[in-house]
């Protein structure tokens, strides 16, 4: 139940920061925790700056989560369309009915949006793209699930 309260916060504000609100698993929990724990040890110990891996880095481990064939996208163009992010994943095998472009109530876009693959093997192999740009806009790729993406669909429909 805490868990669902905490979902109905996704895309809000806390104070003047907007915020995004993810499902996980305990044992992203766990990894997210160890590495915050491990980050601030290191960075105490340290003198010079660190040289391994940013600490944006570390929490990057998109290629560990588990994914459904659903690909959520963020930092698009405003102005993007559904055959503009068809031709982004040119050479995967994207779901033609099943790109969706997220709208604010108001009809403007939000500049993120989600896109189905026939597999989800298929959605992993797409993570290819992640950080590559539609127009002057690099977009940031995260697998997602059906339901955040119907979540996202009703939302727009307000």
């Amino acid at each position: 139940m805490q868990v669902e309260i905490a979902l109905q916060r996704d895309r809000h504000n806390m104070g003047r920061r907007y915020v995004e609100v993810f499902r996980c698993s305990k044992q992203d929990y766990y990894n997210a925790v160890a590495a915050e724990e491990g980050a601030y040890e290191y960075e105490v110990r340290a003198s010079p700056p660190p040289t391994g891996p940013s600490r944006a880095k570390r929490f990057s481990e998109k290629e560990k989560l588990e994914y459904t064939e659903v690909l959520k996208m963020r930092g698009l163009p405003y102005s993007v369309n559904k055959p503009q992010i068809i031709e982004f994943f040119s050479g995967y095998k994207v779901i033609q009915g099943r790109v969706q472009v997220v709208c604010r109530p108001d009809g403007k876009a939000t500049g993120e949006a989600f896109v189905e693959f026939e597999t989800g093997e298929e959605a992993r192999r797409a993570m290819a793209k992640d950080k590559m740009s539609i127009g002057s806009r690099y977009v940031e790729l995260f697998p997602t699930t059906r339901e955040e993406a119907r979540r996202a669909e009703a939302r727009s429909r307000q």
